[in-house]
């Protein structure tokens, strides 16, 4: 083959081909003219077309070569001469100028890309569909039979002359049908099955490749579909669903009817159909968007072949075939999730709510947490999408309304384009903003096409992204010098998809984009007082004028600044080349602060902090306003995509407040308020409708009703709010006085009282139906915020913790007949934060307990019955933890004979104390999920047969989860989810164990999780049984170098206990005796503390004693590993550890370093914790700087001889630091940090 022939064209940065001089042996020599490949003589005024033919002026690009005969007339890729009225789709729509070039294929990486089709050895390769068997891959769209040469330019060739016939488009219109009719007999002998009719407008962006829209390759998390023959398998995380293939199926691709398009006015125009094929149909790839409104064509579908080679039902994309009212239809798929989100009550009202539908369905848009919530209003209905593992920071939406861009705000943010109509995410880009900060801002063009965002940070960057052609990096970026301020508004121009503005409190930015130069340029002159010998004020937003080149800022002073755009001519090369802004104008617009400036339709419109919003015309002359409302500070304005029907006679449009008196007609719009209320204004008849009312501050506690499906909702704005979980309807709430905010709630056992605590102290006692005082007067005995309160079993006693460690106690009294609530006593128990307040029963009495547990690692329980007014009597005192603090604790199920208390620490560990002696009984490893357990609760069971049966319901920092108990350690016993990222504040459990709700804190939502217990017990059946899942906590498994060493030390631990020397017989057994357990343990890296060998020692001597009353005095190996995995420290040894231990015990010295001084560091071991003896110390030291002999003091017939003759002066540094201590004097080798929370130890 011939280098012409193997590479005739190459490609440039523009997109553009340009053509090398090339031998051509069925021409004669080209003299003053480019050399055409395609047959065709170029005039000598003409440029070459390497890959298309001469087109005729006014004619559509047409990228397979073929000259169009008459004028206007759309070439057909599929053989089928189009009506003279029909509009032609080609596989590329033609650039527009800017654009840049996407070929047929992307390269691949591992071959050069063939633009010409080269034929592949033995067969095609076939990006798009499964690979094809003994017969060539045709891009055409036609199926080869075996004799026949593949043709790329359409002509069948015949075996005899082996030549192309070069003027094969110069025939007749009566050749070419003839040509395609052979084609359609080469087809194949299957039954051909047309595909056509008018589908519903879709406007897809343009360069979302093709196959994307192939049902086989939608790999999206969030899409839900149900598929004849198939399933879909959702996977956590955001990962991709899995299309499960029915058995013997075979999965091919169809190229049905190119789908109808729309212009840009939403009509509709008829297009031509192919057939269905019997094996394969292929369509290059080629991308789809908005490119004048309208939609590309050549979409595939999928079906499957039964066994017999027979096409089944075709299988389309729900990206080009849904309609906007698929997403909430009724969704019948079975939960897969162990906690799947139900519901999101709250949203984040520092963030606008968008209008996406308003006519026959009030549909909205908005955030809760790192949840974007489509909420439809009419039929109760929220659909979720979720794919943020950072609370989302900004977002907007398309003109369109199809198209949502989403980004977040923390490490490893992403920014997300979903599709409105179906849920799934389009496009995903990662690393976004690699500097860990996230984005700030983000604004769409008016064609959707281009994304803008500005990063959140000290230095901020804004980036331009073409995310429809599905890339990770920018098209083009700027850093803003830090003058600029913190720039926080970002929005395009709605008639220049280049031109971009966006201010900060003090400086306005516009930014204009050349493409083509891969710059954006960018003016910001600054403004003072002296520019317009007024005050300006702050900027909140800015507009593009409606119709005039002219930037419109708004000042929290009421007034408009006014930029013009100033372009100077093209042919200036210096920086006045480019365009710029230039103050012209301060208009006083009002008196109140605007914060909120839009434009829609011929208005200018504008929303202030007294709640009024008024509309203006293009010269700023006030046409209509809405005042009357008293509304709070307007936070957003959204209006609906429809615009307003004409004044008909059962119109009720108000007049405007023009000289005219015309009516004024305006689309209908939502309002957002700071006080986070939604409303939805009708404008034919002025009807305001309040949507929802939501809490505008934290909300720090939630408690759901004993009995009834009800959810109370605390906030610190002093809300509290009730809601039927299960019909998702708000029931009653209670607003108190400014300046207190509910910081704990409770309801009774009975569930006729709701208790609650303030944050200034105060603890009211409310009926649960009406929130109405129980009590005349507030008790308020505290003087800090109570954030703990609980009730006893049978509502005697409340006690409440308040953040001054004080315990308080209240009690039931009958006075007059009635029964009354009293204060009792408080004691200030604890020197740190109480983390649990907790009442249980005593067995013997059936008389209450009260414990407390404090971050001071002491639990303590109170005598109640020797408690008298003003004297709560401590009954004993137990320690917890020597380092770790304890963050919970929560009565263990009665699942064996003996009765526990369970309390999680910061260890990531679970311990089981017993509930009368406060003996350690077991350490467990808990769940290890990024951070340790903050708050647990025993799920509710149904029946009586679940008893033995029993979970935990779990929250971390920013996760809530499932255990299955008992805990043993087990990993695949737990599960987790991501519920609110910047920190969880609270949770509660419904009554009957269906739910799970947790509070948001300062992100202001509540999230209702369903608890799907059986795909948590299927997880753990998948993990293995006995020992397997504890093999995989230690490095290489059960084969792994590790294990085998540990199995060395056991058997060695044997020899050792019986003597080195001995020349006795040994007996090998598969048992050590307790003794020697804390000496394998040290062999293989884990250093106990005296205190954790007690704890081991117990939980093996007693582990069988409540069942057989015998003491255990030895353990076998498997025993010995889960011990070892339960007890150890969970990430190993980490400098982060020491560290902080460093700066507990520590100074930092004049270098700036964290050092302790040798004789402090001496002292501490003689006196502080588990202190040594003199003589231990030294012959330790002796020890670590190679003085005794190795294993000296484990060996029985071996001793010290050097322990007293080392010089701590020469062996150690004055000043020791956490690196010193560590690798020089222990001499070991400390891990790399991992991500997660360390445990901390606290002196």
């Amino acid at each position: 083959m011939s280098d012409a022939e193997k590479s005739p064209l190459e490609e440039t940065e523009d997109g553009e081909t340009e053509m090398e001089e090339e031998y051509n042996p069925d021409y004669q020599k080209l003299e003053d003219e480019e050399y055409n490949p395609d047959y065709q003589k170029l005039e000598d005024e003409e440029e070459y077309n390497p890959d298309y033919q001469k087109l005729e002026e006014g004619e559509e690009y047409n990228p397979d070569y073929q000259k169009l005969e008459e004028e206007g007339e759309e070439y057909n890729p599929n053989y089928q001469k189009l009506e003279d009225e029909e509009e032609y789709y080609p596989d590329y729509q033609r650039l527009e100028e800017g654009e840049e070039y996407n070929p047929d294929y992307q390269r691949l990486e591992e071959e050069e890309y063939n633009p010409d089709y080269q034929k592949l050895e033995d067969e095609e390769y076939n990006p798009d569909y499964q690979k094809l068997e003994d017969e060539e891959y045709n891009p055409d769209y036609q199926k080869l039979e075996d004799e026949e040469e593949y043709n790329p330019d359409y002509q069948k060739l015949e075996d005899e002359e082996g030549e192309e016939d070069t003027l094969a488009w110069k025939e007749s219109q009566e050749t070419e049908a003839a040509i395609a009719k052979e084609m359609e007999e080469q087809a194949g002998e299957g039954q051909e099955e047309e595909i056509a009719g008018e589908q519903k407008e879709i406007a897809v962006p343009q360069e979302i490749t093709q196959a994307m829209m192939s049902f086989e390759q939608l790999t999206f998390p969030g899409s839900q579909s149900i598929e004849s023959g198939a399933s879909l398998k959702k996977q956590s995380g955001g990962g991709s669903e899995h299309l499960l293939e029915p058995e013997g199926s075979e999965v091919v691709e169809l190229s049905p009817s190119e789908i109808p398009n729309l212009d840009q006015n939403g009509s509709e125009e008829q297009q031509p159909s192919d057939e269905l094929v019997e094996k394969t149909d292929q369509t290059p790839e080629r991308e789809v968007g908005p490119e004048k409104g309208g939609w590309r064509k050549g979409k595939r579908v999928s079906c499957y072949l039964n066994p017999e080679g027979k096409a089944a039902a075709p299988k389309e994309s729900l990206v080009s075939t849904s309609t906007e009212d698929a997403l909430f239809r009724k969704d019948d798929s079975a939960r897969v999730f162990p906690l799947t989100m139900t519901w999101a009550f709250g949203w984040n009202s520092s963030l606008p709510v968008f209008s996406i539908r308003d006519e026959n369905q009030r549909v909205l848009l908005y955030v809760c947490a790192h949840t974007v919530v489509i909420y439809d209003v009419f039929r109760n209905s929220q659909h979720h999408l979720q794919g943020h593992a950072n609370v989302i920071s900004c977002l907007c939406i398309s003109e369109d309304r199809r198209w949502i861009a989403t980004a977040d705000k923390g490490p490893d943010c992403l920014i997300i384009i979903w599709d409105s109509f179906t849920g799934i995410p389009v496009h995903t880009i990662f690393d976004s903003c690699p500097e860990g900060n996230g984005i700030r801002a983000i604004a769409i063009t008016h064609d959707a096409k281009y994304l803008a965002t500005i990063s959140d940070g000290k230095d901020q960057k804004i980036c331009i992204w073409k995310w429809t052609l599905a890339v990770e990096t920018p098209a083009c970026t700027l850093d803003l010098n830090k003058e600029y301020g913190f720039q926080n508004y970002l929005i395009f121009n709605p008639t220049n998809n280049k031109e971009l503005v966006s201010n900060s409190k003090t400086r306005a930015i516009y930014y204009s984009w050349y493409e083509e130069k891969n710059t954006l340029a960018h003016s910001a002159p600054l403004l003072t007082e002296k520019t317009f010998n007024k005050l300006v004020g702050k900027f909140s937003q800015s507009v593009f004028h409606l119709n005039l080149t002219q930037i419109l800022s708004a000042t929290m002073e009421g007034k408009l600044v006014v930029w013009d755009i100033r372009r100077p001519p093209p042919s200036a090369i210096t920086f006045l080349g480019f365009p710029y802004i230039k103050p012209c104008k301060l208009v006083h617009l009002q008196k109140e602060g605007i914060t909120v400036l839009t434009t829609i339709d011929s208005y200018i419109v504008t929303g202030d902090i007294k709640g009024n919003i008024k509309f203006y015309d293009h010269t700023l002359s006030i046409v209509n306003w809405y005042s009357h409302f008293k509304l709070s500070p307007i936070r957003t304005l959204s209006f609906s995509k429809t615009p307003p029907p004409p004044a008909a006679e059962k119109s009720n449009y108000p007049p405007d407040c023009t000289l005219k008196g015309d009516l004024f007609i305006v689309r209908n719009f939502v309002i957002a308020t700071s006080d986070a209320t939604v409303y939805h204004l009708t404008a034919d008849g002025t009807k305001l409708e309040k949507l929802f009312v939501e809490p505008k501050d934290a909300i720090c506690t939630v408690a759901c009703h004993p009995y009834q499906p009800l959810l109370a909702v605390g906030s610190l704005c002093g809300m509290i709010k009730v809601w039927d979980y299960e019909s998702k309807t708000y029931l009653f709430s209670r607003v108190f006085e400014k300046g207190i905010g509910v910081q704990s709630l409770t309801y009774n056992p009975e569930g006729a009282i709701l208790g609650v605590g303030f944050t200034e102290g105060a603890v009211y006692i409310l009926d649960a139906m009406s929130l109405e005082n129980e009590i005349a007067e507030p008790f308020k005995y505290s003087r800090s915020g109570v954030t703990h309160i609980s009730f006893s079993h049978d509502s005697h006693y409340m006690a409440t913790a308040d953040e001054n460690y004080t315990v308080a106690l209240y009690q039931v009294v009958v006075k007059h007949g009635q029964r009354v609530w009293e204060y009792l006593a408080r004691l200030r128990s604890h020197h740190r934060s109480i983390q649990s307040l907790l009442f249980g029963v005593n067995l013997d009495s059936n008389e209450p307990r009260l414990l407390s547990l404090g971050r001071d690692r002491l639990l303590i329980e109170y005598n109640l019955l020797k408690t008298c007014k003003d004297h709560l009597e401590v009954l004993d005192i137990h320690r917890t933890d020597q380092g770790c603090y304890p963050t919970c604790m929560v009565w263990y199920p009665p699942l064996t004979k003996e009765l526990f208390l369970l309390i999680c620490n910061s260890g990531y560990k679970v311990k089981l104390f017993n509930s009368t002696t406060k003996m350690c009984r077991k350490t467990l490893l808990g769940p290890t999920y990024g951070s340790p357990i903050e708050q647990i609760q025993l799920l509710p069971v149904k029946t009586t047969s679940e008893l033995q049966k029993r979970y935990l319901v779990f929250i971390n920092r920013d996760k809530v989860g499932l255990q299955i108990l008992p805990v043993d350690g087990n990993p695949h016993k737990t599960s987790a989810i991501i519920c609110h990222p910047n920190g969880v504040a609270g949770m509660t459990l419904s009554y009957d164990g269906c739910y799970a709700f947790t509070a948001g804190g300062h992100d202001r939502s509540v999230v209702q999780w369903e608890i799907n217990l059986s795909a948590l017990e299927a997880a753990v059946s998948l993990g293995g049984e006995d020992l397997t899942p504890f093999y995989g906590l230690v490095a290489g498994g059960r084969e792994g170098q590790f294990y085998r060493e540990l199995e060395d030390y056991f058997y060695y631990s044997q020899l050792r206990s019986q003597g080195i020397d001995t020349m006795e017989t040994r007996e090998v057994s598969e048992h050590i005796c307790l003794s020697e357990v804390p000496y394998v343990m040290r062999a293989i890296g884990f250093y106990p503390s005296e205190e954790k060998i007690n704890d081991m020692f117990n939980e093996i001597k007693f582990g069988e004693y409540v069942d057989t009353g015998k003491i255990v005095d030895k353990i076998n190996l498997p025993d010995f590993l889960k011990v070892y995995i339960n007890h150890r420290p969970p990430f190993g040894n980490t400098m982060t550890g020491i560290q902080h231990s460093f700066k507990v015990l520590g100074y930092t010295n004049s270098e700036g370093k964290t050092v302790i001084q040798r004789e402090d560091f001496l002292r501490l071991l003689l006196t502080k914790g588990e202190h040594m003896t003199q003589e231990e110390m030294l012959d330790c030291l002796a020890t670590l700087f190679g003085m005794n002999p190795e294993g000296w003091k484990s060996e029985p017939a071996t001793t010290s001889v050097k322990g007293s003759e080392i010089c701590l002066e020469e062996a150690l540094p004055d000043e020791i630091t956490a690196e010193v201590f560590t690798t020089e004097i222990l001499g070991l080798t400390i891990s790399e940090d991992s991500g997660q929370d360390h445990m901390v130890s606290e002196v």
